[in-house]
């Protein structure tokens, strides 16, 4: 069962928070499937990832020649092939085969509240215990209720 963080973008849109997540997680040691249904927004998270102050995050896509190798994969759906513990929804659309990972984060934006409410209560009574974190205003994340 996966640990499954739902985080409430507030402050910055996705193609900036996905770069700090996935930095985040590389640091300790974990592999990353991003997940976007829209290939348009695949394509914009890509150039985030490469354009990263301070240093690009090494990223492909899920259908490329070299997915298996890639420290961050980025794909439409939840198969990894890249051996990725954690999968970042950046798309706001929950897939039960998240569940998989050793952990999940749902990013969702205002519009996807109610959604994101109703989904934390499915997860809480199938067992899960969810947690939240909400943008601060200097661009950090605090965990919430």
């Amino acid at each position: 069962m996966a640990e499954i963080s739902f985080y409430q973008l507030s402050r910055d849109p996705v193609a900036r928070v996905v770069p700090q997540l996935a930095a985040k997680a590389l640091e300790g040691g974990a592999r990353v499937l991003v997940v976007s249904g829209d290939a348009e927004q695949r394509a914009q998270l890509s150039d985030a990832l490469w354009a990263r102050e301070g240093e690009f995050l090494a990223h492909g896509g899920a259908g490329g020649a070299h997915a298996v190798r890639q420290p961050i994969l980025l794909s439409g759906d939840c198969a990894t092939v890249n051996g990725a513990s954690l999968a970042i929804l950046a798309d706001g659309a929950w897939r039960e085969d998240a569940d998989g990972f050793a952990r999940a984060m749902l990013l969702f934006g205002s519009e996807q509240t109610e959604a994101a409410r109703s989904l934390w209560s499915a997860l809480k009574a199938g067992g899960h215990a969810p947690r939240i974190f909400k943008q601060t205003e200097s661009g950090g994340w605090r965990e919430g209720r």
